[in-house]
């Protein structure tokens, strides 16, 4: 029999292929317009005008109603909402879209280098010891060494035969995410603050989904810093803000110091220098300047860096600009709090928090 294979195009996707991938565009739309569903769905149809995305078999109406058949939205006096299920959907293909680009060798625990009595196995063995889990066992290496002391014909089996998978100690972490929504991250025709969402929703996801002893907080700070829940984090704007990076800093360290984990950090994303703190402590009012780096705004926020490092919280920054001040000031800041930067485009900003966060050893000071 002979087969004829031709080129694979869009439309050589199944049914289920094709609603899946449409699902996924949506969600991406979501985080793009904020939560808005009504509005994601003017820009579906208007891809659709230009790229012709629907047909007789798949309309947008038919779209429309599998969303709502999967509970992902609902329908209120003809304007759409999303539903918690939505949220989650969201979530989890931001997780795909970044995780799914990961390398296989990137993938794993926060290992330590220290054996212990952890759940991930290694591949070498040693003696069993009271208190290993005997679903380690190692039962081919076990029988051996029986066989080789008693024999095939006077098998007898005793503790000293007993081999274990070797087991890698496993810390949890208590991380605080902080997201920059300063007025630059919508600026100059660059949407900064939409893979900023991505990316906290993939890590959210997995942590609850792999990590589930760790723990995520995440914090936006503009003019000042305030903590998002994980349902709030995809109707999440950037405003007419300065970057109050000091304040945001304060909070992650408050939200860890009430983390019993030994390990704690904070991610920070930003784009711009810190250009705003409060007056003092107890007077709220928003000092700003905006013009080169400000020694007042500077050393408060640096002050902050050196407090994070004395409670041994480390900050990794992950800049998604270059301006020359924002570089100047993370590299002053870095060696302050003893942490890391990068620089990171928009496409690898994902990539770059999740290797940093999935392959990391806990090199944290005791």
């Amino acid at each position: 029999m002979k087969l004829i294979y031709s080129k694979w195009t869009d439309q050589s996707l199944t049914d289920e292929q094709r609603l899946e991938k449409l699902f996924s565009l949506f969600s991406y739309i979501l985080l793009q317009t904020n939560g808005d569903v009504n509005e994601a769905l003017d820009w579906l149809s208007q891809l659709d005008e230009q790229y012709g995305m629907f047909d007789a078999e798949m309309s947008l109406s038919d779209f429309i109603q599998e969303l709502k058949d999967k509970g992902y939205i609902d329908e209120n006096d003809g304007m759409y909402i999303l539903k918690s299920k939505g949220e989650m959907r969201v979530r989890q293909d931001s997780f795909k879209e970044i995780f799914g680009n990961l390398k296989k060798s990137t993938e794993g625990f926060h290992e330590t280098p220290i054996s212990g009595k952890g759940v991930e196995r290694n591949n070498t063995t040693k003696k069993y010891q009271f208190g290993d889990q005997p679903q380690n066992i190692d039962t081919t290496q076990t029988l051996s060494n029986a066989f080789k002391r008693e024999g095939i014909d006077d098998f007898n089996l005793n503790e000293d035969d007993i081999e274990i998978y070797d087991t890698e100690l496993q810390t949890t972490v208590s991380t605080v995410l902080l997201v920059d929504i300063s007025h630059s991250m919508i600026l100059y025709g660059e949407d900064r603050i939409t893979p900023a969402k991505q990316v906290a929703l993939a890590l959210s996801e997995l942590i609850m989904s792999k990590y589930r002893k760790d723990s995520l907080n995440i914090v936006l700070f503009g003019d000042e810093a305030r903590e998002v829940s994980l349902a709030e984090l995809p109707y999440v704007t950037v405003g007419p803000y300065h970057t109050n990076t000091k304040a945001g800093l304060e909070l992650a360290r408050h939200l860890l110091r009430r983390k019993k984990n030994t390990n704690k950090q904070i991610f920070m994303i930003t784009d711009g220098k810190p250009s705003a703190i409060y007056e003092s402590s107890t007077n709220k009012r928003i000092y700003k300047n905006s013009w080169g780096l400000d020694p007042k705004i500077i050393n408060k926020t640096l002050d902050e860096a050196v407090a994070c490092r004395r409670e041994k919280i480390k900050i990794t920054t992950f800049m998604i600009a270059q301006d020359p001040y924002l570089i100047r000031f993370v590299q002053d800041f870095t060696k302050a709090n003893s942490g890391k930067a990068y620089y990171s485009a928009l496409n690898e900003l994902g990539e770059h928090i999740f290797v940093d966060y999935i392959r990391s050893k806990n090199k944290f000071e005791d």
